[in-house]
């Protein structure tokens, strides 16, 4: 897959690398020993409490698996009987089968950046989750990429199959510590939907003040294939960049990118999507509300249609509440006759005559304002299981107090 359009991404690579430069030698890469957990109960109370935040519940209820993660050693990692699903570390996964290595780095170059260059070089660990062909894997899968030591780089490598056929849903949390200010996390995901499968992917991340995260994605999708890949982070993050990238590479293919984004102060937060429509009939959407809280958010979306019979459609919205920036930066790149593609940005306050209405209505100030704020959030994410539309309204039910 690397040969797809090699220069073009390179030089995408390069245009996204944008925000403030990291001293890899900063932070610590030794291992840092855990044991491994059998029963999630017996995780201590106060790691339970931050991991729910992230959407990973360690009573496990309405899942199919869990991986689990706590800095550089894999303390959980099975699946509850479910036929056709495997959940397993990526270290023992390169192990064990031979397969493995058909995905592992041929999505994501090593040499893209520095970043991906030490989730080679000092790999800890990370996830392979896998749904077998004609597998429908209804309850969500749920992964925890955990940060407790101070001044840690946390570097994983994530594969996330679904095989002809399949359907699989995973709720994937990142969190840190209540004690934890400082930190790295260096994430490559690779994504392979495979003929006529349905991958929904939500990341929810509940980071500290004084992380650093550079998380390097790259899917494909093949004939009939749907992938939802949805991301929220509504609490406060030093700095963040990433830029997913996805390629319709079969006829019919579909992608569906949401994001949901609250720029706390001093925050730098460069996200975005970018995804290739290679094949007629593939269809790509890419929708971002971003939030300023007096943080600084650059909000990016690039879709490219490269034969007749495409659609694509991209949305940025933003709201600038107390002060910060939001920049966003829409891009549709049609190469071929007969592509329908279109895009729409907005960056704005909230209207004070809103706010008058609601108060008409018997609402405060600060209720009103909260309503019009969560109505915002408020995305319909179409196909999207029930669990996962709780645990993303449960995040947007939360960041109202930071919010305001």
């Amino acid at each position: 897959m690397r040969d797809l359009d090699e220069k073009a991404v390179q030089a995408k690579e390069k245009k996204a690398a944008l925000g403030p430069d990291i001293d890899l030698d900063a932070f610590d890469v030794e291992p840092v020993p855990h044991g491994y957990i059998e029963n999630l109960a017996a995780l201590p109370p106060q790691d339970k409490q931050r991991m729910i935040l992230a959407g990973v519940d360690a009573s496990e209820q309405g899942r199919s698996g869990t991986y689990l993660q706590k800095d550089t050693a894999v303390i959980h990692a099975h699946t509850k009987d479910q036929e056709g699903l495997e959940v397993l570390p990526i270290k023992e996964a390169l192990k064990r089968y031979d397969w493995v290595k058909d995905y592992y780095w041929k999505l994501v170059s090593v040499d893209t950046d520095k970043y991906t260059a030490q989730a080679q070089l000092a790999l800890h660990d990370g996830y392979v989750i896998r749904a077998h062909p004609g597998a429908k894997v209804v309850y969500p899968v749920q992964a925890c990429l955990y940060l407790e030591k101070e001044g840690l780089s946390q570097n994983v490598h994530n594969l996330i199959i679904a095989e002809e056929g399949s359907e699989l849903h995973i709720i994937t949390g990142c969190a840190t510590a209540a004690h934890l200010k400082r930190g790295l996390h260096v994430g490559v995901s690779e994504f392979f939907v495979k003929k006529n499968a349905k991958l929904s992917f939500t990341m929810i991340h509940h980071w500290a003040e004084e992380m650093l995260v550079r998380p390097r994605s790259v899917g494909v999708v093949e004939e009939g294939g749907l992938f939802l890949n949805n991301y929220i982070c509504m609490k406060p993050v030093k700095s963040l960049q990433m830029y997913p990238t996805t390629y319709l590479v079969g006829k019919g293919a579909v992608a569906r990118f949401y994001s949901l984004l609250v720029g706390s102060p001093g925050a730098h937060m460069d996200v975005g999507g970018r995804i290739f429509l290679k094949k007629p009939e593939t269809r790509a959407e890419i929708v971002a509300r971003t939030i300023s809280n007096g943080g600084d958010i650059v909000a990016r979306g690039d879709l490219i249609g490269e034969v007749p019979g495409i659609k694509a459609h991209l949305e940025c919205r933003g709201l600038i509440l107390n002060g910060g920036s939001i920049h966003a930066i829409p891009e549709l790149n049609g190469k071929a006759e007969g592509v329908e593609m279109s895009h729409e940005a907005a960056v704005g306050k909230i209207a004070q005559d809103e706010i008058l209405y609601l108060m008409s209505r018997g609402l405060s100030e600060d209720e009103a304002t909260a309503a019009i704020v969560r109505g915002f959030l408020n995305v319909d994410i179409p196909g999207l299981p029930s669990q996962l539309k709780a645990e993303i309204d449960r995040a947007v039910e939360q960041s109202d107090k930071d919010i305001m």
